[in-house]
């Protein structure tokens, strides 16, 4: 039999690490994907100066206050409106006039990060007419995250990459409309976020709060393992409505979850599905 090569010293300090915040803070990291994971926590080494993850660990366990300073670290806030142009495009084109065809929607954008596309479809499903009826959940795990979901304000240097995958993605308009730039920030229009409720959420630990019509969660499942990819997964499976949406980043798919059965490919391209 091929002997089975040892951790190293640092992943099982690592793994310690991950164990200690999860019985302490009842966050749970363990099922992210190990190496993009490790590479922003050896970041947050340098960031705070200890030696070892050992070292973080016995600061997490005695200091409360670090944890909030190591969460940024720990999920990632990346992300901008109308990113991939094309999905949103797919979604007007596609999705949308099939959603028209209910009188009521409920969207579901989990680890909605700093908020860029709860907007993106919060102002898409203005321009196609759909806004009115429709609510919106965004949950993540970082509340200060959410905080700034909630805020809409957004650096204005960022707003031109913004203005164009707006464009791209088929947009009605101009997006300066949507927001009012002052003192170097852009603050998107109130009105875009009265129809969404805020929520901390765990995909990890936490279980289905909604029967919604659509779920958006991009760029999420490339940071966990297959076995909390296939968590989650289920968890959208179950919130949808029979004939629902999903939408996936552009490198994550369902060809390797044991729900892909209950699923159809809508647009393989735009890794929009459908549930059967």
């Amino acid at each position: 039999m091929k002997p089975t090569k040892s951790p190293s010293t640092e992943d099982i300090e690592l793994h310690l690490l991950l164990e200690a915040i999860f019985h302490k803070y009842h966050y749970d990291f363990r099922g992210y994907a190990h190496a993009s994971l490790k590479r922003r926590l050896v970041q947050a080494l340098d960031r705070f100066g200890y030696a070892s993850f050992s070292a973080m660990q016995e600061k997490v366990l005695h200091d409360p206050a670090l944890f909030p300073q190591l969460l940024p670290f720990l999920t990632v806030q990346v992300s901008e409106m109308f990113r991939d142009p094309t999905y949103f495009k797919a979604l007007r084109e596609t999705v949308v006039p099939l959603l028209a065809t209910y009188p009521s929607l409920k969207v579901w954008v989990a680890g909605c990060s700093s908020g860029e596309e709860l907007l993106s479809l919060a102002i898409l499903f203005r321009e196609e007419g759909l806004e009115n009826r429709t609510m919106f959940y965004a949950t993540d795990i970082n509340n200060d995250a959410l905080k700034k979901a909630d805020s809409g304000v957004y650096e204005l240097d960022r707003i031109p990459a913004f203005t164009l995958n707006h464009r791209r993605s088929g947009g009605r308009g101009s997006l300066s409309q949507y927001y009012t730039a002052a003192y170097g920030a852009a603050v998107f229009d109130k009105s875009l976020r009265v129809r969404t409720v805020y929520s901390d959420h765990s995909l990890v630990t936490d279980a289905v709060f909604a029967e919604v019509h659509l779920v958006s969660c991009r760029n999420v499942l490339i940071y966990f393992d297959r076995n909390l990819q296939d968590r989650a997964i289920g968890l959208f499976k179950d919130a949808l409505i029979r004939k629902g949406f999903l939408g996936l980043g552009a490198r994550e798919n369902l060809r390797f979850s044991s729900h892909h059965e209950a699923f159809s490919e809508l647009n393989r391209d735009e890794r929009i599905y459908q549930k059967k």
